[in-house]
């Protein structure tokens, strides 16, 4: 399973909220949704995370097996 628990470390350590990275790369609030319950998301949208955060894919997301 992917989890996404890492995403919101990294904003915290970085001082960015939730409004401001939908702001910044253009995630609307479904997707802050989808993300809050480690649901599917695209890959194009992690993209999007990776810039605005100026972060590594591992920073946002890890795999835990089931």
């Amino acid at each position: 399973m992917i989890v996404f628990d890492k995403l919101w470390e990294t904003m915290k350590k970085k001082g960015i909220s939730a409004y401001q990275l939908r702001e910044s790369c253009g995630i609307d609030s479904k997707t802050i949704r989808r993300l809050r319950v480690n649901d599917n998301i695209e890959t194009k949208t992690l993209n999007k995370l990776c810039s605005a955060l100026n972060c590594n894919i591992g920073d946002i997301m890890e795999f835990i097996a089931d």
